[in-house]
């Protein structure tokens, strides 16, 4: 049911991102991310800025194109509204940007682990970089049914009630790859984005924004400046895009072409992409959104 392999089926040149600070993205030519605190200074605003703008270069480089269409999920359409409110002269780079539980205003965010995971990080302070890192503990996840069931419980209270539109057999796999860490400061920065009810920039305090922002409280987003066309998909049992917070962002857009909230009470913030019916009732609509908006074939 993924995405990129259905897209690539099609014929599609796909291109796969990673987030700096995963598993697979640790690499540095200065820093080690596991003895230099320096390695993580960034949030998901870091990579909306940065990361992204120069992936899209890179594969628009490469192949050619002056556009390309593109897909996010969660953190990845933070990314992308980071990146096309801040940097307007990329909306000139895409053809459609199509958004899976897209992720901005999060005022009314309801996962029941937030309070218990906002205490553990009030009490790291500083002494903890890495979230939710790959460790053994996770991999003795899946050693018996009892631990894997666990596991998964713990993941719903998060994501959203249990669905049986869920892949069950393919969870190993899936799982093989889940979580593969990030930086704390970008969970510390939805959280702060949970408390405020904004779409803004990280808060480093009263005496830091002052320096950063020339203002005593963080900047919002200005997403006004997001021009390129943006359809939405998302559902009402999301525990962390929640379809009250999508409404709001949708009506902030200039460009939304597509607004879908799917009836499914059984769907959640990961069956979007790996749902048995993922392909027929999400997928399809995309590719055949985006076709509308491809550029001429070279």
């Amino acid at each position: 049911a993924a995405l990129g392999y259905y897209l690539y089926d099609l014929g599609y040149d796909v291109w796969m991102g990673n987030a700096r600070g995963n598993f697979y993205s640790r690499n540095h030519t200065t820093y080690n991310p596991d003895i230099d605190k320096s390695f993580w200074r960034f949030s998901w605003h870091e990579i909306g800025f940065y990361d992204l703008p120069a992936s899209i270069d890179y594969v628009l480089n490469k192949t050619g194109y002056d556009k390309m269409a593109y897909f996010g999920h969660s953190q990845g359409t933070t990314s992308f509204f980071v990146m096309t409110s801040m940097r307007p002269e990329y909306n000139e780079k895409i053809t459609i940007m199509s958004a899976l539980a897209p992720v901005s205003y999060m005022k009314n965010v309801n996962a029941p682990l937030l309070p218990i995971m906002r205490n553990l990080m009030a009490v790291s302070g500083n002494a903890i970089t890495e979230f939710l890192p790959r460790t053994e503990l996770w991999k003795a996840c899946f050693r018996s049914k009892m631990t894997e069931d666990t596991c998964f419980d713990y993941m719903y209270q998060l994501l959203g009630k249990h669905s049986k539109m869920w892949n069950a057999t393919m969870a190993p796999v899936y799982m093989s790859h889940l979580p593969s860490g990030c930086n704390l400061k970008q969970f510390k920065h939805y959280v702060q984005l949970i408390d405020s009810g904004r779409f803004c920039q990280y808060d480093y305090g009263p005496t830091e924004n002052l320096k950063r922002y020339n203002s005593s409280q963080p900047k919002d987003y200005p997403i006004k400046n997001i021009t390129a066309p943006v359809a939405l998909y998302y559902t009402s049992n999301d525990n962390l895009s929640s379809y009250k917070d999508v409404m709001h962002l949708s009506k902030e857009l200039p460009n939304v072409v597509e607004n879908h909230l799917y009836p499914y009470k059984k769907w959640n913030h990961m069956t979007m992409i790996w749902g048995l019916e993922a392909r027929e009732l999400t997928h399809k609509n995309m590719v055949e959104l985006m076709k509308k908006y491809e550029p001429e074939s070279k």
